[in-house]
C-alpha cells in the first residue's frame, strides 16, 4: 500500500507571491520496497523499447518524459524539429503545448484568488461590463459549464482581416458587438470550451493589470526556473534553436495564423523537462496552498461520466490499477501534447509532439503498463498483443 504524508506548517507570501517554501511541506510519498534502482533501470530499458518502437513502427516524433516516486525514470527525443532543416528533436525542445495551457491559465486564477482579488462567483460582467451574456461565473469559465459558443468558429465569420491577428480583447470584442449565440445557458452542462478559457486569460489581465504573458512569466515560469518556458508571440515564427517546428500529418510545415495570438486555452511553449518542474512544484505551496489546488483536482461535472470529470484546467481520469490520475491533452496546428498525473505515486507520463499522425492512439496502452491491475497485466497484454513483444 502506498500512503502520502502531509506536514502541516505556517508560511506567509513573499513579496513575488510565492509561498515561502519549507521542506516539511512538501506533499510526501511512500517508496514501496519494490521500487528499487535496479526496478527503475529496468523500467527505462522497457521504456526505451517501446517508444523506439512507436517511432519506428508508428511514426512518434517528439519527446517523452516518465516519472515515478518523483524520480525521472525515462526521456528521451525521437525525430525531427524541423523536417525541412532535418533538425533532431533533444528533450530542451520547446513545443506548443495547445490545451495542456489551460492548467497555467487556471493557476493564474488561482493565484488571483488567493491574493484576494477576485473570486470565483465574480460574473464576467464585474471585469466586462458589456458582456451580453448574463449568469456567467470564473467559476463556470474554469469548469467547461458557461455554454459559450467557440471563439474559434465565429471568428472565422466575423473577424474581417485574416492578416491582422487576433488578441483576448478582439475576442471580447467581437462577443460584444456580434453577441454570437451560446450553445446552452450557463450552469446546466459540461462543454469543452476555449472561449471560456481565453476569458480567463483577459480577467488576469484586467485583475493584475500585466499582460498574461507577463504574469505567467513573472508568478509561474521564473519562481520554478522554467527557463525554456514562454508564451507565443508573433516572433516566434522567426525563432531558431530548440523551438519545434508544427507539421501536417504528411509532414508538411504548418504556418501560424490569426488566432494564434489569442492566449489562455493554448500558446504555451514548453519542454518535457520544464514540465516535469511544473509537476514537482504541484507538491508543493509555493504556488497556492494544498488546500486551493485540491479544488483544482475535484470533479465538478453535473452528469456524471464514468470514465471522466473535469476540475479547474485539468481532466480527472480513473487509472486501470484504481488509483485517480489527472490529465490533459491539447492538438493545435501540428503539435500534441499530453500530460498525466498519478499523485497516488507522485508519477508522470509527459508527451509532446510535433507530428499529429494519430501516433497518441497508444496512450491507452502506455497507461495499462505504467499502472497495470496486477503484477501479470504486462504479461496479459503481451498475450492480447498489446505493446508488441516490446517488453
Amino acid at each position: 500500500m502506498l500512503c502520502l504524508f502531509f506536514f502541516a506548517c505556517k508560511e506567509k507570501r513573499q513579496e513575488n507571491g510565492l509561498w515561502e517554501e519549507k521542506e516539511e511541506t512538501r506533499e510526501k510519498v511512500a517508496v514501496p520496497a519494490s521500487f528499487t534502482a535496479d526496478s527503475a533501470r529496468q523500467l527505462a530499458v522497457k521504456l526505451d523499447s517501446v517508444f523506439k518502437h512507436f517511432h519506428k513502427r508508428r511514426g512518434f516524433n517528439g519527446t517523452v518524459l516518465v516519472t515515478k516516486y518523483d524520480q525521472v525514470i525515462y526521456k528521451n527525443a525521437f525525430g525531427m524539429a524541423d523536417f525541412y532543416r532535418r533538425d533532431s528533436l533533444t528533450v530542451n525542445t520547446a513545443f506548443q503545448l495547445a490545451s495542456v495551457s489551460k492548467q497555467f491559465t487556471a493557476m493564474a486564477i488561482m493565484m488571483l484568488k488567493e491574493d484576494g482579488k477576485l473570486s470565483y462567483e465574480d460574473s464576467v460582467q464585474q471585469y466586462f461590463p458589456a458582456f451580453p451574456y448574463h449568469g456567467i461565473t470564473i467559476r463556470q469559465l474554469l469548469t467547461h459549464q458557461s455554454g459559450l459558443s467557440n471563439y474559434t468558429y465565429f471568428s472565422d465569420k466575423l473577424w474581417p482581416d485574416r492578416n491582422k491577428n487576433l488578441t483576448n480583447q478582439d475576442v471580447v470584442n467581437l462577443m460584444v458587438q456580434h453577441q454570437p449565440k451560446p450553445y446552452f445557458k450557463p450552469n446546466t452542462r459540461f462543454d469543452y470550451s476555449n472561449t471560456g478559457y481565453s476569458l480567463l486569460a483577459s480577467i488576469v489581465e484586467k485583475v493584475s493589470e500585466k499582460p498574461f504573458a507577463t504574469f505567467l512569466r513573472e508568478r509561474i515560469f521564473e519562481p520554478l526556473e522554467m527557463k525554456h518556458t514562454f508564451t507565443y508571440s508573433p516572433d516566434v515564427a522567426t525563432l531558431t534553436g530548440k523551438i519545434a517546428t508544427g507539421h501536417t500529418r504528411f509532414r508538411q510545415k504548418r504556418t501560424s495564423d490569426y488566432l494564434d495570438t489569442v492566449l489562455g486555452d493554448k500558446g504555451i511553449y514548453s519542454t518535457v523537462e520544464d514540465l516535469y518542474k511544473w509537476d514537482q512544484a504541484l507538491y508543493t505551496q509555493k504556488l497556492v496552498k494544498r488546500e486551493t489546488l485540491h479544488e483544482a483536482f475535484t470533479g465538478t461535472r453535473q452528469e456524471k461520466r464514468k470514465d471522466e470529470d473535469y476540475g479547474f484546467g485539468w481532466r480527472i481520469k480513473p487509472l486501470e490499477n484504481g488509483d485517480t490520475a489527472v490529465y490533459h491533452g491539447g492538438l493545435w496546428h501540428g503539435f500534441s501534447s499530453y500530460l498525466l498525473r498519478n499523485p497516488k505515486e507522485h508519477s508522470a507520463l509527459i508527451i509532446l509532439s510535433n507530428l499529429p499522425n494519430g501516433s497518441f492512439s497508444y496512450l491507452q496502452e502506455l497507461r495499462h503498463f505504467l499502472y497495470p491491475v496486477h503484477p501479470d497485466s504486462v504479461a496479459k497484454l503481451s498475450k492480447q498483443g498489446k505493446l508488441a513483444a516490446r517488453l
